[in-house]
This record gives structure tokens, sequence and C-alpha cells, in this order.
């Protein structure tokens, strides 16, 4: 299994291209195979970089027993569904972040992933790089004092991209750079959070395209985070001290960390170890830690994952702002207790998904708790969610959406 270590794609996009490229780099290890939901991308791709195996579906990428490692590259709308299917099948994963739409899909395959004992990870690639350590080691010496503040900035202008404006597939700045600037406050702070403060503004199709966060720490701490996807940013992460403050170049491929004094002036920095990309390190993580026989990395634990995604939670709440098929999922439930409300002997046989006239006909309709009424109003609810939702997704029930998401994942 390990002589060569077999690692199949699934995804076809920008992003598995850079994965695959790494890859092609590193010792020991390498991209063995594709998938895609068109055969003719994945040919494609796998002559680009030269995998073995180029499948049309991803269940036939699972269902290879010579891959050793799956990397997700799909949308994040896909990454739910996707990593379950290879956790069930028994095949270790490593998933691009955003994780998954929210925190309840991340604990779910979490939970699969410790009741079939098989590896999974957050390709949260900062959380592995060297360069990490640095940054801590210069923070933890004390050459700034005791850390009070901290901000971080990442901001792309990548709006044109489907992704990542179209609702239905998880569009939005938080879950594309916005996850690196609480990645980032985490790593540096950590997670003993008290409030969480955050405001955003929204595209014409619903998704943020551009927030500021405001993380308060129990200890006093203060992290100020702000991400887009319709404007530039410095990329910096600034931790401020009591004797000076340090600036590290772009949080989410880290290039440098400068030391500044009371007086502004520079008095330390190092660079960044040279590197292929950046993604060899999360690779060879995943590696190490399969070998071990370990279910996730110590870089980035399923606790961190988890942290991220209910911070995240927590600030789309405040937003008001919901996924498609988190509306589904909570129209779904309203039925199902207007379903579960008690009725009368004479009403019983009337269920939800009786029409209003079935309703009205039933003998003692006026005294049941479930009245026509109710039921009317509940399946116009679910029409109402149903059409917005259509209206969202376009034909994000078709495949045909999903094939053109990955490929410009």
């Amino acid at each position: 299994m390990f002589g060569n270590f077999n690692i199949g794609i699934m995804g076809s996009g920008n992003i598995a291209g850079i994965m695959a490229g790494t890859i092609n780099k590193m010792k020991n290890v390498r991209v063995y195979a594709v998938a895609s939901r068109q055969q003719v991308h994945a040919d494609v791709f796998a002559g680009k970089y030269g995998c073995k195996k180029a499948y049309g579906s991803y269940a036939d990428l699972v269902a290879d027993k010579k891959v050793d490692l799956i990397y997700v590259a799909t949308p994040h709308s896909e990454h739910y569904e996707n990593v379950k299917m290879c956790l069930e099948a028994g095949k270790p994963v490593l998933c691009e972040k955003a994780f998954t739409l929210n925190a309840a899909q991340a604990e779910e395959l979490v939970r699969i992933a410790a009741e079939h004992k098989v590896f999974l990870a957050e390709a949260m690639w900062t959380r592995y790089m060297p360069m990490l350590t640095t940054i801590r080691e210069v923070i933890g010496s004390g050459i700034i004092g005791e850390p009070k503040t901290l901000t971080a900035n990442l901001g792309y202008v990548i709006s044109d991209k489907e992704r990542l404006t179209n609702r239905a597939l998880g569009g939005g700045a938080l879950l594309d750079v916005g996850v690196y600037t609480i990645n980032f406050a985490l790593m540096i702070f950590g997670h003993n959070i008290s409030k969480i403060a955050s405001c955003c503004t929204f595209t014409e199709t619903g998704v943020d395209e551009q927030n500021a966060i405001c993380l308060q720490y129990y200890d006093g701490k203060v992290a100020n985070l702000n991400s887009s996807m319709v404007s530039l940013s410095d990329r910096q992460g600034i931790i401020y001290g009591t004797k000076g403050f340090a600036v590290v170049e772009n949080i989410n491929n880290f290039e440098s960390i400068a030391v500044y004094d009371k007086q502004y002036k520079k008095v330390a920095s190092y660079k960044c170890p040279k590197q292929i990309s950046g993604y060899e390190y999360e690779v060879a993580a995943c590696i190490e830690a399969i070998k071990c026989g370990l279910i996730e990395c110590a870089q980035m634990p399923h606790s961190e994952t988890l942290r991220v995604m209910r911070i995240m939670d927590e600030i789309r709440s405040q937003w008001g702002m919901k996924y498609p098929c988190e509306v589904q999922e909570e129209e779904g439930k309203h039925l199902v207790e207007l379903a579960d409300q008690p009725q009368t002997a004479e009403t019983a046989e009337a269920t939800v998904t009786a029409d209003v006239a079935e309703a009205t006909e039933a003998a003692g309709a006026i005294e049941a708790t479930v009245t026509a009424e109710a039921l009317e109003t509940a399946k116009i609810t679910v029409t109402a969610g149903s059409a917005e939702a259509a209206e969202v997704t376009g034909t994000a029930e078709n495949t045909e959406v999903s094939k053109t998401a990955e490929d410009i994942a």
C-alpha cells in the first residue's frame, strides 16, 4: 500500500490542478486517479497531470481499491455527500475547506469517520505549514510583549465565479476566504471566545460579498477579521502586543513575518522556507497519519474543524443567511411538527399530505388541532420554499450545475 502512495482526486477544477501539480513534484506519492462528473473532463485532467486512471463518476473512483487517499476538491455544497460516500466505503479523505456547509454536516462526517475508523482531515493548508510554527514561536518569545489584538484581512476580486455567487453551491466570501481569517485567529489566539459580532453586505443572489467579524476572548484579546470577494486586500495578519507588533504577509500562504518595536522599527524578520506550492505539507501529514493508523491529523484535528464550522454557523445566523438545503430541511421539520400535533378521533385519518378539500370534508375538522387552514398554509409554505430554492439554484438539482461548478472550483 505504501510503496508508492496513490492519491485519487475528486473534482477537476483549478484547485484540483494545483494539488495534482504539487503531488507530481513530491517523492513516494503520485496522482493515481481523477474523477469528474464528465468523462471528457477527467480525461483531459489525467492527460495533463499523468493520472493512470480517469473516471467519469465519483463512485468509480471510490471503488478503486488501489486508491489510498481521496482528495475532495468539489464545490462546498458537494463536500458532505462526496466525503460521506468515501468514508462509508472505507476510503481515507482529505477534504478542501470550507469542510462542509454547516456544523451539522461536519459533525455527521466526523461521526462516520469514527464509526468506520477511517481517516478524515480538512485541507486548511495553513495549519500544516512549518511557517506557522515560526509565527507561534515569535509571538511566544515575548518580543512583542503580551499579545492583545489581532487583525486579519483577505480579499480578492472573484465575484465572477459562479460557485461563489450561487447560494445553492455554498457561495459567499465567508466559506471561501473568510474561513482563512477565522483560522488565523484561532491558530494565534486560540478558541476561548466569549463573543462574536459581525456584519456583511450581500450580492443580488443572497450571499455575502464582504464581511467584518470581531471575536472577543475571555482573556481580553480581540480579533478583527475582514474578508471579501469584491475587493483586493493586503492579505496581512497583524498581531499587536504591549511592546511591539508582528506582521504576517499573506495569511493564506505564509510568506514572511516581520517584527516591529515601540518605535515602529523592524527588529526581526523571518521568511518562509522554499516550498512547492504549500499543499505538500498537508499531503505529507495525511500520509503519515494514515501510516500510523490515525483517523485525523494533529495539525488540523476534527475538534478544530468543528469549532470553525460552528463559528461560521453563528456568523451566518447573525446575518440571516441560509443555504437552500438548510431552508428545505427546516420546512420539512415544520411539516413533521404539524403532522405530529394531536388530532381528534374524527380527524385522525386526515394527513399532512391531504389537500384542503379532503381536510375540510373530514368529520369534525373544526375541532381538529391540525385544521384545513393549517394544512393549506403548510402546503403554501412548502411550495413557496421549493420555488425559492428553484429560483436560486437554477438547475442545481440537475448535475450540469455541479459539473460546471466543479470545473471552476
